[in-house]
């Protein structure tokens, strides 16, 4: 088993329900001859299980992930994925014309034709990437689309693929093809549901009564948040008294991850001031018009750094209004710490779970 097949294993171990996401990947497939099906969702909503659930249920899947140090790379990708074709699907390549001397975007499109030509009625070449979002924009020409993936589509070829939410005019891909986006958050309730089950799944008889106290009173939909915490239960994290109101190491060292990518070469005044809008007390979402009258700034500038933020900030469209929130209030609170200046940020800072 390679490194991405063991990746898509393990983040299948805690898999549950999904259904309706499921659904509307079979109906995309059995509708049209081709295409592009991409699921969007904030950090922590369960995407990387769902596309490694596609793999284990398909090995004929070709698996990609972008999450991975050092394969966000458009070359990583194209050697990667073209060996993996290579590999899967050698006995309807023609054999004179696979000795390459290296991997690009003409090699990807003529296994792609080949492969769709030499394929039966009732077949499919399916592409997954994961962590589309994560790609290096800067290791590949100004205006090509990410990976260089492919504008048009040989018939019979999908590719299926995970990011976090981005604004449209800035996805990276020009195609002329069937293309589909499920948004999970626009399935709240289902995703409340699917979590509820992860978390019966999860109980254990030691830890029955205190997770029941503290998680069966969050309304949560958020796979990454109720995972880590069902893990430090069990492995007695918050046995100790100094930690019932702290953070498990492994979600604030994720938290992290955000805080780090978030202020990128440095946050300006404005990004301060909207941030500290966005962690206040139980902040309802707001339009980047009514946060840039609070702290007095031009709404253009606003805008611009929450389109910076779209991955960690979920919208709300009410008529031609949109409003924005942190994508979950454990992060929020865990953010509002690190603007106060009083905590360092470290495994161990307090906020109430």
């Amino acid at each position: 088993m390679n490194s991405l097949s063991f990746s898509a294993s393990a983040k299948s171990e805690n898999f549950v329900g999904r259904g309706f996401v499921l659904s509307a990947i079979n109906n995309f497939l059995h509708r049209y001859p081709k295409g592009y099906f991409t699921i969007v969702g904030v950090p922590g909503s369960g995407k990387s299980a769902i596309l490694a659930q596609l793999v284990l249920q398909n090995p004929d899947i070709i698996y990609y992930d972008a999450q991975i140090p050092g394969k966000n790379r458009v070359e990583e990708f194209l050697t990667d994925v073209c060996t993996q074709l290579i590999r899967k699907f050698q006995s309807l390549l023609n054999s004179e014309n696979l000795d390459f001397d290296h991997y690009d975007s003409s090699v990807f499109s003529l296994l792609l034709q080949q492969i769709s030509e030499r394929l039966s009625l009732d077949s499919k070449l399916i592409i997954i990437i994961d962590g589309l979002d994560r790609v290096d924009i800067h290791s590949q020409a100004v205006g090509t689309n990410l990976f260089h993936l492919p504008r048009y589509l040989p018939n019979q070829v999908y590719f299926i693929f995970a990011r976090r939410p981005y604004k449209k005019s800035h996805g990276g891909l020009l195609i002329e093809a069937p293309a589909q986006v499920l948004d999970l958050g626009d399935f709240q309730r289902e995703n409340r549901e699917d979590v509820r089950e992860f978390i019966r799944r999860k109980r254990t008889a030691e830890t029955q009564s205190s997770q029941r106290n503290i998680i069966d009173l969050i309304d949560e939909d958020n796979f990454m948040y109720v995972q880590q915490v069902l893990t430090a239960f069990s492995e007695g994290f918050y046995d100790q008294p100094e930690n019932i109101n702290s953070i498990p190491p492994n979600l604030e060292s994720y938290y992290q991850q955000h805080w780090q990518k978030m202020q990128g070469d440095g946050l300006s005044d404005v990004a301060v001031n909207v941030l500290r809008i966005l962690t206040a007390g139980e902040m309802q979402p707001m339009s980047a018009f009514a946060i840039s009258q609070v702290i007095n700034e031009d709404v253009f500038d606003v805008m611009e750094v929450m389109e910076q933020w779209l991955e960690f900030l979920r919208e709300f469209r009410e008529g031609k209004e949109v409003k924005y929130q942190l994508y979950h209030h454990g992060f929020r609170l865990w953010l509002r710490e690190c603007l106060s200046g009083i905590v360092q940020i470290k495994p161990g800072n307090k906020f109430p779970v």
